[in-house]
């Protein structure tokens, strides 16, 4: 998978390249990539492809609880088992208590990953930036998280 990986980056880099350093869609470059043989168009397995997308539908389906707050319904847990990785999906109202904490757990894990990364790249843009007034990133969302449940003014 890492070849593959590299070599999208690869054919990313060379449209860069040849169509300057402008922002750009991944279909763009794909679409240029494919036009030059850089990369071929892959063969998908249907079953694959209605699993991807049903997990991308569970991922994406709400409800409103009795006290008006909307919540996301169907809730995964990773699991690797003898090196394959399983993703388990569970609806919130039937969902075992171990399931949901581990859910919980991991999509925080996921959130505190996001922002080391992110915090990571401010810091290398801004060395890569010297010369700029440096970008600053507030990893406090106590006030966003209030903002956007409650819609107060105050938080911002």
């Amino acid at each position: 998978m890492a070849k593959y990986k590299e070599r999208l980056q690869h054919v990313w880099h060379q449209y860069e390249a040849e169509n300057g350093s402008v922002p750009a869609t991944a279909r763009e470059a794909v679409s240029w990539g494919v036009a030059r043989g850089m990369i071929e168009i892959p063969d998908v397995d249907p079953l694959d492809k209605l699993a991807s997308d049903m997990s991308t539908a569970l991922r994406e389906e709400y409800a409103t609880d009795k006290n008006g707050r909307r919540y996301r319904v169907n809730h995964a847990v990773r699991v690797t088992n003898g090196g394959v990785q399983y993703t388990f999906w569970a609806i919130m109202k039937d969902a075992p208590r171990e399931h949901m904490q581990k859910a919980f757990i991991q999509r925080r894990d996921q959130i505190v990953g996001d922002c080391v990364q992110l915090d990571t790249d401010v810091e290398a843009y801004n060395s890569l930036h010297a010369d700029q007034r440096p970008i600053q990133m507030l990893f406090d969302f106590r006030d966003d998280i209030d903002e956007r449940r409650f819609g107060t003014e105050e938080a911002a």
